[in-house]
């Protein structure tokens, strides 16, 4: 007979995730209300960082970037002498010392700029230099952040290979241990931001380690002897991102410039872009806004059958779908910021989300955007075509999309599957090592209070979306729980209703943010004068649970037989096969 989880022994201790709790029916109300409110003085100063790198942005000849495919290095100076290149580092590096939420905000106005320009600075800051931050000794901080800080010198980031993208646990370039204590760098990255023009990267190998095949962080600096910055690729958008391929042939890495401890590369590469995607996810909030702002200033004023553009339904249907989801993911990526900014033990999946939901919705906005733009969208000296080829990379970039919808379900799985007696050793874990940082949740020892019924600290003019994300969350865990059972250790394999779940696990999350972040305003302002947000989180959260109700009803009812039988069918013929005239 099956044990209940509600029987298994417990212990009072709090609970590392948010969304992980989720698919354990559980809401820890406790994490995400109320809504993180930034402090003030970090407010006016992220507005004074913001209105700095506007106006270097305007000083900025955008196409010429795309030209000389590089931004250019008085601009990177510039950046930096404004306090733009060391945004999170401590102030006594000469950095900015904000929060993840102030970093966040300055980023979206980076997006706003220019693609390129985010991606430079992203590189350099959110994944580039992060792991010294993060794992630095104070000599490697003293030694490496002021000058970094200062746009004196560009970081890069060293993982991705030739046989070693999404998988990047299979590594294969290899570091060997010295009598010295130093080691020697054998190997090759390749699509390196910052190539050419980074000072310093943080760069990872294979490395023996007390007898066992582990990974290893190091700092490589430039004119290292064996270092060697091999082609430029040529991309089909972010043109001035410096793109490039990285040997190194026995390349000596003194002791002083490993990462962390011998070992820890894995964990440490995983912890950096954990982080970074938070930064992708934020970064396509200040995009998309763009994108917005770009569709109204058009529809408004182009005129067609005789009258605005904007007046048609089919326009008006593309302009509230593109504001109104922004509003969820904005709610979604702040509420995360703020996760971190709280000292939350575990973001890996809000993180994950973030940068899924984001890049996605980006992608369809532009796309959109565009159309409503006529012929003017195709034309090269206009910006959509530009910004259509910057943001393809995005939902490839730090993980692809595919591959983190895998992470995502599989990561939330994991707790429940340790709590289902007799299925806690299936390893739910264990594939999915290489996509991100997994961190316990330790399911079993978290305090299993009788919790409410619907979300209670949601204002009660909110109460139908808050017992709607309730019933959605008692759904989510049923379905978890059933494709456990179902599938045990092969429901690794079941990609499809991995990626359903993880859709219905941004969809409920982002219904969350958006209460917390509306029920503050209520709080705030009262609710007559928000009406307009009232209206917004209605028809969000109306429209994301709807998505939810049919992803978890895909998991019972689905044709994923038949068309995957179609896909083997057309593998075996090696082509379509069902041409007319043919």
């Amino acid at each position: 007979m099956e044990t209940s989880t509600a029987e298994r022994p417990e212990e009072e201790v709090a609970a590392s995730s948010f969304t992980k709790s989720l698919l354990l029916g559980e809401i820890h109300e406790e994490m995400v209300f109320p809504w993180p409110e930034p402090d003030a003085g970090e407010q006016q100063r992220v507005r004074e960082l913001c209105a700095r790198a506007r106006a270097i942005g305007e000083r900025i000849d955008h196409r010429e970037v795309e030209e000389e495919r590089w931004i250019g290095d008085d601009v990177i100076r510039e950046l930096g002498d404004a306090g733009l290149c060391g945004l999170y580092v401590d102030e006594r590096y000469g950095g900015q010392g904000l929060s993840q939420t102030g970093y966040a905000r300055v980023f979206e106005t980076f997006a706003q700029i220019d693609g390129t320009l985010s991606i430079i600075l992203g590189v350099h800051q959110s994944i580039g230099y992060k792991g010294i931050v993060l794992f630095g000794s104070d000599e490697q901080k003293d030694r490496f952040l002021p000058d970094l800080v200062a746009g004196r010198k560009l970081a890069g980031f060293a993982l991705t290979e030739p046989m070693a993208g999404s998988d990047a646990h299979n590594l294969q370039s290899r570091a060997v241990r010295q009598p010295d204590g130093s080691w020697v760098l054998n190997g090759e990255k390749r699509y390196i931001g910052n190539g050419s023009k980074g000072d310093v990267f943080t760069a990872f190998a294979r490395a023996e380690v007390d007898g066992t095949d582990r990974h290893i962080a190091l700092i490589l600096e430039k004119g290292m002897e064996g270092f060697e910055v091999g082609e430029r690729f040529d991309t089909m958008g972010l043109r001035g991102n410096d793109l490039r391929q990285l040997r190194f042939s026995d390349v000596r890495v003194p002791a002083e410039n490993v990462l962390g401890e011998p070992g820890d590369g894995f964990r440490i590469a995983m912890s950096v872009l954990n982080n970074g995607r938070i930064g992708l996810g934020t970064g396509t909030v200040g995009a998309a806004k763009k994108l917005i702002d770009l569709t109204i200033d058009h529809v408004t004023e182009r005129r067609q059958f005789g009258q605005p553009l904007a007046d048609f339904e089919l326009v008006e249907e593309k302009v509230g779908w593109m504001t109104s989801y922004l509003f969820g993911l904005e709610s979604m990526a702040y509420l995360t910021c703020g996760l971190v900014d709280r000292g939350v033990e575990d973001y890996s999946l809000e993180s994950a989300v973030c940068k899924v939901a984001g890049t996605e919705f980006l992608w369809y906005a532009a796309n959109r955007s565009l159309q409503l733009a006529g012929g003017e969208g195709y034309m090269k000296d206009r910006p959509w075509e530009k910004i259509l080829r910057n943001i393809r990379i995005f939902p490839i970039f730090e993980g692809a999309n595919d591959v983190m919808r895998a992470f995502i379900a599989l990561s939330a799985m994991k707790p429940v599957g340790e709590r289902l007696s007799g299925l806690d050793q299936i390893g739910l874990g264990d594939p999915i090592g290489s996509i991100g940082l997994l961190v316990d949740y330790a399911a079993s020892r978290v305090k299993r209070e009788v919790r409410p019924e619907r979300i209670t600290p949601a204002h009660p003019e909110l109460e139908r979306h808050a017992d709607a994300v309730a019933d959605q969350v008692k759904d989510l865990a049923a379905a978890t729980e059933s494709l456990i059972r179902r599938h045990k250790k092969d429901v690794m394999l079941r990609q499809l209703d991995q990626k359903r779940l993880a859709d219905a696990i941004a969809d409920v999350y982002a219904q969350v943010a958006v209460l917390s972040r509306v029920s503050s305003i209520f709080t705030d302002i009262g609710f007559e004068p928000a009406g307009q947000e009232r209206y917004i989180a209605d028809t969000f959260c109306s429209r994301a649970a709807a998505r939810v109700r049919g992803r978890l009803a895909q998991i019972e009812n689905n044709d994923d037989e038949r068309i995957l039988a179609i896909a083997k069918l057309a593998y075996k013929r090696g082509e379509y096969g069902y041409a007319l005239f043919d």
